[in-house]
């Protein structure tokens, strides 16, 4: 499949839509994924410098009811070289900073399993609405390594220590309204529901200042930047070396043969 097929875009005025689509994967974050991502948001937040009026809202979804995004590809990454494992992390990295970057907000529409490398793109945008059947975890320890794409250090800047830990050592996924009392999300609504919630809050911010909610994007964001760009290479660099280890091999064996791991702490 071409990195063009698994990203499709729909333009509904000034509201984009980006639409992670491997349904059959539960949308898994494999490198045609990550590298049509990368594509469409350097071409958004071109278009959004050049013509703002024409792009003042994005939303990421998956397609399919059963998932956001499930995580990262595993039986690909099974596969990859250590070079290759480091570009892979880089390229989910440097994903995550341009939703981050862009100039307009981008509003997460979560429905089904959002775990790994799927939560790490859903806390990389500014809003996430989610259906009450949602599920969240950052499930890395399970496969002896830790988040690559920003889990570790947005998920302190969004919800604090505590919940951070809590995800990050245990591995337990959570459900949506537990997700929201914990400030994981910021909506939670029936799944039925879902599309028309993100409409009604796409189109109000639409319909405020766009200069304001520009410069309130880039204000907030540079207020965690500093620390956050720090965090971020400790982040990738640990999890190139936890991938080198023994009990990375054992969690990635144990994953693909449904079986408990066995670690060893080597």
């Amino acid at each position: 499949m071409t990195s063009k097929q698994v990203l499709q875009q729909e333009i509904h005025g000034p509201i984009v839509h980006l639409i992670i689509h491997r349904p059959e994967s539960l949308n898994a974050l494999n490198r045609d994924v990550l590298a049509a991502l990368e594509q469409h948001l350097v071409a958004l937040a071109q278009l959004a410098q050049s013509d703002p009026a024409s792009l003042r809202v994005i939303v990421v979804r998956g397609a399919g009811e059963r998932a956001f995004v499930a995580g990262a590809d595993i039986s690909m990454m099974n596969e990859l070289s250590q070079g290759e494992i480091s570009q892979y992390v880089g390229l989910g990295q440097r994903v995550m900073r341009l939703v981050e970057a862009l100039p307009v907000p981008v509003i997460a529409q979560v429905q089904g399993f959002a775990l790994g490398g799927g939560m790490e793109l859903a806390l990389a945008c500014d809003l996430i609405v989610a259906s009450e059947r949602a599920k969240f975890g950052q499930p890395e320890v399970n496969l002896g390594i830790v988040p690559g794409f920003g889990g570790t250090q947005r998920l302190v800047h969004r919800c604090g220590l505590s919940v951070a830990k809590r995800l990050c050592l245990t591995g337990d996924h959570i459900g949506a309204d537990e997700a929201l009392r914990l400030g994981v999300v910021d909506y939670v609504v029936p799944g039925d529901e879902l599309e028309a919630r993100v409409q009604r809050l796409a189109e109000t911010i639409v319909g405020r200042g766009p200069l304001a909610v520009r410069d309130a994007k880039m204000l907030i964001q540079r207020a965690v930047e500093v620390e956050l760009l720090s965090g971020l290479c400790r982040e990738a660099d640990a999890f190139s070396s936890l991938f080198r280890s023994s009990d990375r091999k054992e969690g990635f064996a144990a994953f693909l043969e449904k079986r408990s791991p066995d670690f060893t702490g080597e």
